[in-house]
C-alpha cells in the first residue's frame, strides 16, 4: 500500500487542501475530525475516485479518543508514515488582559497538546517507516501579533516542539518540520472584511494572499525532503521578511 498520511484539521480550508495534495499523490488518508463532519464528507467527494481514506471522529484533547483513532488506523490501513498536525483554533482579536483561563486552556489544548499527544502515540509508526511530521504553525508564531497573544504563543510552542523533536527523531531518519502560513482566506478568517483582506494584501511583498494549495505545496515538500529537518518554512508571501 502507498504511504499513509494522517492529517488533522482536514475539515478546515488548509487541512482540506493538504489532504487533496496527498491524495493526488496516491497516499492513503486518515482524516480525523472533532467537528464539521459534513466538511469532511464534502472533502472526500473531491478526492480521486480510487482514493483510500479513513475518516473518524477524534477529540485530540481526549487520550481515549486518540487511542481509538490509532487502533482503527492500524486495523484498517496500517502504520502512518506522514503526520500533519493541522488542527487549530483561534480567538477573536482582543487584548491579552481581556482573555480568560478557559480561552487560554482551549487554545493550547487544541493547538499544542493535541498535536503532541497524537505525535507521541504515532512515535513508533514514524520510526518504523522513516516518516515525517509537519506541524502547521503560523507567521504569528514566528513574529507574534498584538491582540492575538495566546494564539501566537501556541503557534510558537509548536515551533519549539518541532525543533526539539527533530533532534530526537533524527537518528531514526524521521524528519520533523513546520510550515508557518501567512493570511490564508479560510473560515477562520471569515470575520475579516474585504477591506481588511485588501489592506493585508498590500502589506505583503508578493502583493497577494495565499491559498490552501500554497500551504499544501509547502507541506508536501517538507514531508518528502529527506535532508531537511527542524526547519520552519514561512509560507506568507514574504510578510515576515
Amino acid at each position: 500500500m502507498n504511504k499513509i498520511a494522517l492529517i488533522t484539521g482536514a475539515s478546515g480550508g488548509i487541512g482540506g487542501g493538504i489532504a487533496k495534495r496527498f491524495a493526488d499523490a496516491g497516499c492513503a488518508l486518515v482524516l480525523p475530525y472533532r467537528s464539521h463532519p459534513e466538511a469532511v464528507d464534502e472533502l472526500v467527494r473531491t478526492l480521486p475516485k480510487n482514493a483510500v481514506y479513513l475518516s473518524q471522529y477524534c477529540d485530540l484533547n481526549n487520550p481515549a479518543s486518540v487511542q481509538s483513532l490509532s487502533e482503527a488506523v492500524h486495523q484498517r490501513l496500517g502504520t502512518v508514515s506522514v503526520l500533519v498536525n493541522c488542527a487549530g483554533t483561534a480567538l477573536p482579536q482582543k487584548l491579552f488582559s481581556d482573555t480568560t483561563d478557559e480561552e487560554l486552556d482551549r487554545v493550547f489544548q487544541t493547538n499544542v497538546t493535541g498535536a503532541m499527544r497524537l505525535t507521541r502515540l504515532l512515535y513508533d509508526d514514524l520510526r518504523q517507516n522513516h516518516g515525517s511530521v509537519v506541524n502547521i504553525s503560523s507567521m504569528w508564531g514566528v513574529v507574534g501579533a498584538s491582540c492575538e497573544v495566546i494564539y501566537s504563543a501556541s503557534k510558537a510552542a509548536l515551533i519549539g516542539f518541532t525543533k526539539a523533536l527533530a533532534k530526537e527523531l533524527a537518528p531514526s531518519d524521521v524528519t520533523v518540520n513546520a510550515v508557518a502560513p501567512g493570511l490564508i482566506p479560510t473560515a477562520m478568517n471569515a470575520h475579516l472584511s474585504a477591506d481588511d483582506l485588501d489592506a493585508f494584501r498590500l502589506e505583503t511583498p508578493l502583493q497577494k494572499l495565499g491559498t490552501p494549495e500554497d500551504v499544501a505545496d509547502a507541506v508536501f515538500y517538507l514531508a518528502h525532503a529527506r535532508f531537511v529537518t527542524g526547519q520552519v518554512l514561512c509560507c506568507d508571501g514574504g510578510y515576515t521578511v
